[in-house]
Parts: C-alpha cells; sequence; structure tokens
C-alpha cells in the first residue's frame, strides 16, 4: 500500500449510485456533501452542483463503519500496534470511526492523565475518527466522573484477569460501588463478562485428570479442545447472569462486549423484554470459525472469550437476526509475532487476541450472505447500531441530511484472498490469512474526503472525537 498526500477537500461534492444504502432502504440515489456533512439527497439522475462528482456505479454506498472496541496499545505497546497502523487498516477496511480501548496501552486510560497521554500520542496519526474509553478498575469509582467530564464514550471492566497486570479485573464489590455513579451520569458500562470461579474450576479439573500440575506447567496445550475447556460457558453465562442483575437493581447501562457464548441469549432476551439497559455485541470470529475446524497449534485463533462450535456460531447469527445481538464489532487485539507462540503451538501461553481490523466488513458479508441477510443488515450491525451505542448517531451511522460524510464504497460481488503482503495491522499473524472472502472495500471516505483507494491511503486526516457534555 502507497500513501499519498491528501488532496484539498472539495467543499462540495456529489456521490451517485445505483446502491446507496438510504435510511428508507437501498436505492439509485444523489448524496449531496457540503463542508464534509450530508447536506442534501435525491435521485440518482436530480442535478446537484458541486466541485466534484464520485460515481460509485453498481457498488454500494454505505455510512462508513463504526468500531467500538479496538486496541490500538499506544503510548507504551506500539510494538503491538500504534495509532498510525491501526488506523490505516480501519480506512482500508471502510471503518471510518472507531472507539480505542483503555488497556494495553502503557499506561492503561483509568484516569485523566492517562487520558491526556492517550491523546498526545494520537495526535496527526489517525487515518480515521478515534475516541476514547475509560478504564475501571478496582478502586477506580472515584476516577470515572473525571473521565466522563473529559469526554471518554463509556468504560470498559474485565470481570477474570485481563491478560495484563496493570489493568486487574473488578469483582461484584467494585460493580455495587461503581454501577450508581454510572447510573446518575448515564454512562454507559463495557464488560468483558467472564467470572473466574468456573474457569478456576475447569483448571481444577484439568490438573486432577493430569499427573499433576508440574506435569501440565512443562507441556504445551497444543490443542484447541483443551484450551477450549479452559474458558467454560457457564464462566459467560454466571457473568451475564450477574450483570443483568446488577444493571436492573442500580438502572444502569451495561454493555456486553465480545459475546460467544449463545448459551446467554435466553437470558439476555428475558433482560430485555423487562426493560433491563443492556445492549450486546459479537464478533466476526465467533460468527465465522468453529472450534472442532481449528487445527492443533493454530494460536492465531486463540481468544478470550474463546471461539466456540459451529452449532454456538450459528445461534449467534440468530442472535443477530432476532435483535438480541445489537452489532458486530472487530476486538482487533494484536500482539508481536513471539506472543502467538506459532512456534510451540501452545495455547496456555500464546496472547489471546485476533488481528482483524482491515477485513471486518469482507468477513462479516461473506457469512451474511451464505445465511441469506442483506447489505442494509450488515449496515445495520457495523455501522448504525455501533454509532447509536457509543452515543454519536447524530454524526455517523447514517446517510442522512445532517451527518456527517463519513461513507465507504464497496462491491459485494467482488472477491479477495486474505494476503500477508497486503495486511495493514502492524502484525501479519491473523487467522483470516488465506481466507476467499467476498466484498472488497473500494474507497472510504471521512467527511467527503477520500482517505483511502483501491489499496492507496492519504495522509492522516482523522480526527480525535469526544463525547458530546
Amino acid at each position: 500500500m502507497t500513501t499519498h498526500l491528501s488532496p484539498p477537500a472539495a467543499r462540495s461534492l456529489v456521490m451517485r449510485g445505483l446502491r446507496v444504502l438510504t435510511p428508507r432502504g437501498v436505492k439509485a440515489a444523489s448524496v449531496l456533501i457540503e463542508d464534509g456533512v450530508i447536506a442534501r439527497m435525491g435521485a440518482y439522475d436530480e442535478p446537484m452542483h458541486a466541485a466534484r462528482v464520485v460515481e460509485a456505479g453498481n457498488s454500494i454506498i454505505m455510512p462508513g463503519l463504526v468500531d467500538t472496541h479496538v486496541h490500538l496499545n499506544e503510548p507504551g505497546r506500539t510494538e503491538w500496534e500504534g495509532f498510525e497502523t491501526g488506523t490505516r487498516a480501519a480506512a482500508a477496511g471502510g471503518v471510518t470511526t472507531l472507539l480505542d480501548m483503555p488497556l494495553n496501552s502503557t499506561p492503561a486510560t483509568t484516569n485523566t492523565g492517562a487520558l491526556r497521554l492517550k491523546r498526545q500520542a494520537a495526535l496527526g496519526k489517525c487515518s480515521v475518527d478515534v475516541g476514547f474509553l475509560g478504564g475501571f478498575i478496582p478502586g477506580g469509582t472515584r476516577d470515572i466522573p473525571f473521565l466522563w467530564e473529559a469526554g471518554v464514550f463509556a468504560f470498559k471492566c474485565f470481570l477474570v484477569h485481563s491478560g495484563v497486570d496493570d489493568f486487574p479485573n473488578v469483582t461484584e464489590a467494585d460493580l455495587r460501588a461503581a454501577m450508581p455513579v454510572l447510573s446518575e451520569l448515564g454512562a454507559t458500562l463495557m464488560v468483558h463478562a467472564e467470572l473466574p470461579g468456573p474457569i478456576e474450576a475447569a483448571s481444577y479439573r484439568r490438573v486432577r485428570a493430569s499427573e499433576g500440575a508440574a506435569e501440565l506447567a512443562v507441556q504445551p496445550m497444543r490443542t484447541y479442545c483443551a484450551y477450549l475447556a479452559t474458558r467454560p460457558r457457564a464462566a459467560e453465562q454466571e457473568a451475564i447472569e450477574l450483570l443483568v442483575r446488577l444493571s436492573r437493581e442500580f438502572q444502569a447501562q451495561v454493555h456486553i462486549v465480545h459475546l460467544s457464548s449463545a448459551e446467554a441469549l435466553p437470558v439476555l432476551s428475558q433482560a430485555r423484554e423487562e426493560g433491563v439497559q443492556i445492549t450486546v455485541e459479537t464478533c466476526p470470529h465467533y460468527l465465522t470459525f468453529a472450534a472442532e475446524d481449528i487445527a492443533d497449534g493454530a494460536t492465531q485463533h486463540k481468544c478470550a472469550p474463546p471461539i466456540r462450535e459451529s452449532e454456538n456460531r450459528e445461534r449467534l447469527w440468530r442472535g443477530l437476526e432476532d435483535g438480541i445481538i445489537d452489532m458486530i464489532v472487530s476486538d482487533h487485539s494484536p500482539c508481536p509475532p513471539a506472543m502467538k507462540q506459532l512456534h510451540l503451538g501452545d495455547f496456555s501461553g500464546a496472547w489471546g487476541g485476533i488481528a482483524s481490523l482491515q477485513f471486518g466488513l469482507s468477513v462479516v458479508w461473506t457469512g451474511a450472505r451464505e445465511r441469506g441477510f442483506t447489505a442494509e443488515r450488515v449496515a445495520e450491525w457495523m455501522s448504525r447500531a455501533p454509532a447509536r451505542i457509543a452515543g454519536i448517531a447524530e454524526r455517523a451511522g447514517m446517510i442522512q441530511p445532517g451527518r456527517d460524510a463519513n461513507l465507504v464504497i464497496w462491491n459485494p460481488e467482488a472477491e479477495l484472498r486474505v494476503d500477508a503482503s497486503a495486511i495493514l495491522h502492524k502484525h501479519k499473524i491473523t487467522p483470516y490469512a488465506g481466507m476467499a472472502l467476498r466484498g472488497v472495500v473500494e474507497s472510504t471516505w471521512l467527511r467527503g474526503q477520500r482517505v483511502y483507494h483501491h489499496g492507496e491511503l492519504t495522509a492522516p486526516v482523522g480526527q480525535l472525537i469526544e463525547r458530546q457534555t
């Protein structure tokens, strides 16, 4: 991929296409953009005067993707990823807005000082718009109002070890201390919903079934089924049941990140019917892969919670169809190649995270079209719902007058094969490598300015966005 200096943005632009995803369905339409904002929409052949006209032909013009679950790891762990490389990959994948997670950077974004360092590190590096999430850790209730005032979009916590010691998990007591504060502010708590008890019990059973802990400590865990057994469905189920109870008790908004286990869907559906303020996301890897197909030693598939069986995968798709799962985001969580331990094939020691930011639209569309879903549903799951839940629906997520002209033009019929040489993430390890996918991003537009076009990127023009107070 090459980078070119960004041409001066035209003050006015008309974008025409035979398939424009409007709020009233897919239509042949024209979109007039003025000063980066959608000013008017009309028929495909309606005369509109502008400095520039872009013809999309039969490709789809869709709202740019909004990805609310991305680990960019800067400052402090730029050997893992960074604002420059991560947002270039996002632009190539049709993402126009992302929210950066508070952990895996150093320091973690658990106070306003760390937030300032994040923003300083990101200045001038972002190819798409970037907002930030605050971290909630034990003892962190006092920092919540200050981070909220400073413009974070939500708060993130873990109920089980996060994988890094500088972002410890919280307990029910910590949640009970924070929930009244979050409720009063109207802030959302995004939760990694696995409880440690069932995980510890699974580990104990594994030790009992072997010769003992000493033997396990020196033997690589090479089979995926062995890893899957260490993260039982009960860990998610019990965590989600706890969060439903607390959300109901405190009238607090809770968001379940990266739902893996479909067993939790009935509990979530019932909670919704009762008016509990709870929303849910899942990720492309849970909708694509199946545990029984993952080869021994294929640690590029390791994540937590884990990829489960094909039957579970299909139930997640039905959860999306039924509206129990609101949206699909990447949980892009890369690491240096050595941390994936591919040379050992050790699921126990490998980092748990999947790099996918560049390919989310293609991956999801490939699975969606096979199951009879339309591009409109994909736009709902990957653009409109994330924008609504993040609180930026007034500016993103829809092609409608008054919204920012954040758009992606993509060909749903075209095919691509994921080639390591084209991957823009800092590291090339991904379970999607070599896969044949359907749906190719042709260009990505940020406030009416083209930031990606057929393999070429412009200089960074993304903004650092804040929650509007």
